[in-house]
């Protein structure tokens, strides 16, 4: 039970937010209420639509007693709002969902009515406190839960909330609204889309020359790393050597959820072209005992609305099973990944160091043959020509330049793999990814995208996450809890040279 002070401290603290809320709800209403007459004023039609269809289509959280009894809403309420939805344009769908969160959210009078009964209730016997316990966290159901789970039941209905939570993540990142009933309705969304695709719901797909057209047409278009460039392409992507996968889900049929492209190798691959435009392999037959290593070359999550739904994670490891199970003697595991936002972060070093005066990024040694080559002197000049360069992308024409920049390039790289972090964990998106799955960062590769793509993003250098399965479990418990990141002599070996140069 609570001590007594402690019941009256926090009785206090109830009344103090019921009396803000009561305020703060008033205050913003009387902005949404101003804001709703200037929009009535240019367009009254759309705004008293959304009013009368909400009114209609969210129906009142059931008591407490009859939470269980009532019966569900017509189905016709969930298309109509569907239907309605898919008819407004973009600003108006953020004033729908805005009213959505808003008005037809949590009770929030009922909830603090009901967390001062809680602390009355303190000296009662246990079933009694459990029992307004649970009365309380009925409470916290957001009206509009009830319509998402009825949406999810008709046709269509998961794929429209998948979409229509894109939406939302839209309206947050772009900052059209800051609104933390917005936030809120993205919460609640996202918690109901990871039980609906929860591990036990989805079905593991090797996708092939031989799968629906309109399935490969859409594992084309979805493939995000390494763009399919025409039939030919992605016929060899799905033909010998080669593995795709895809999740999908029952109750969006046809529409691959997230999609890993595996190569079956000798030993693990260095360079992306090998894998995506090697053409030798297109009508061969598969010789077993060539096949010792799966690649992951390229991993795409096709939904918007799915982000945070932990799937990519599962799909890797589903998908070693299903390897091994084919080729029992396969023994390395590893990915060939991008590093996208690595030369985005080297020029603002670069711009940083610029602004301050300082070199140390390179040795003197290297600044004076960067300055030869670039016919500047060893100094800011030369740091200026350096960042055009890399922008531009131009340094890969020069064998000279490729020589000099190789060492530089490969240690800022490692740090910036190894060293930058956010909250802790590992700036780079696809290395949070692969450290969190227990993966260990094993090789760097110069060279390893010479794309035009690959030379913008990431100066043309590739990672190999290598996962050792007999360690994936330790390794993510150290990332994940610890924030120690697995590593090979060879990339700790790059940290160490950069932060000598840098002086860290």
């Amino acid at each position: 039970m609570i001590p007594q002070h402690i019941i009256c401290t926090l009785r206090s603290g109830v009344r103090c937010w019921q009396h803000r809320s009561v305020l703060g709800t008033a205050l913003l209403l009387e902005a949404l209420d101003f804001r709703s007459v200037r929009c009535r004023c240019t367009s009254p039609g759309p705004v008293r639509s959304m009013e009368e269809i909400l009114t209609r289509v969210v129906v009142p959280l059931p008591t407490y007693e009859t939470r269980e009894k009532s019966p569900p809403p017509p189905e016709s309420n969930s298309v109509e709002f569907m239907n309605f939805y898919r008819s407004l344009e973009k600003e108006e769908k953020s004033q729908l969902l805005a009213k959505l969160s808003h008005d037809f959210g949590v009770d929030h009078k009922g909830v603090s009515e009901l967390a001062g009964k809680l602390l009355d209730t303190q000296q009662r016997d246990l079933a009694t406190i459990l029992q307004v316990e649970d009365r309380l966290r009925y409470s916290l159901t957001p009206r509009y839960k009830q319509l998402l789970n009825h949406i999810s039941r008709v046709e269509s209905g998961v794929k429209f909330l998948v979409d229509l939570r894109a939406d939302l993540l839209e309206i947050i990142s772009s900052k059209a609204s800051d609104s933390p009933h917005i936030r809120d309705l993205n919460g609640t969304l996202k918690s109901l889309l990871s039980e609906w695709f929860s591990v036990g719901l989805l079905r593991l797909e090797r996708i092939t020359w031989q799968s629906p057209c309109e399935i490969l047409q859409k594992i084309s278009q979805y493939e995000a790393v390494h763009p399919v460039r025409n039939w030919t392409d992605i016929k060899r992507r799905v033909g010998p050597y080669r593995r795709c996968y895809a999740f999908t889900h029952a109750a969006m049929p046809g529409e691959p959820l997230v999609v890993l492209h595996v190569a079956l190798t000798e030993d693990i691959s260095d360079n992306i072209q090998s894998i995506v435009r090697e053409f030798a392999t297109l009508d061969s037959e598969e010789d077993v005992n060539k096949v010792n290593t799966a690649v992951f070359y390229s991993i795409s999550s096709t939904q918007a609305g799915l982000q945070g739904v932990e799937l990519g994670n599962v799909l890797i490891k589903r998908v070693v099973r299903e390897l091994q199970s084919e080729f029992p003697h396969m023994s390395q595991f590893s990915s060939l990944s991008p590093i996208p936002g690595f030369s985005s972060w080297l020029q603002g070093l670069l711009s940083q160091h610029r602004k301050e005066g300082r070199m140390e990024l390179l040795t003197d040694c290297e600044w004076r043959k960067v300055a030869d080559v670039t016919n500047t002197t060893p100094d800011t000049n030369a740091l200026d020509a350096l960042r055009k360069l890399i922008s531009t992308g131009d340094w890969t024409r020069s064998e000279r330049l490729v020589h000099v920049l190789e060492p530089v390039l490969m240690r800022l790289c490692a740090w910036y793999l190894y060293g930058e972090k956010r909250r802790g964990y590992a700036l780079n998106p696809v290395a949070n990814f692969h450290l969190q799955n227990g993966a260990t960062m094993w090789r760097l590769n110069w060279h390893a995208d010479t794309s035009p793509r690959g030379v913008v993003n990431s100066c043309g250098i590739m990672v190999n996450y290598r996962y050792f399965l007999q360690d994936t479990l330790s390794n993510s418990a150290a990332y994940m809890h610890n924030k120690v990141i697995t590593a090979t002599e060879q990339v700790l070996g790059l940290v160490s040279q950069f932060q000598k140069n840098s002086k860290l």
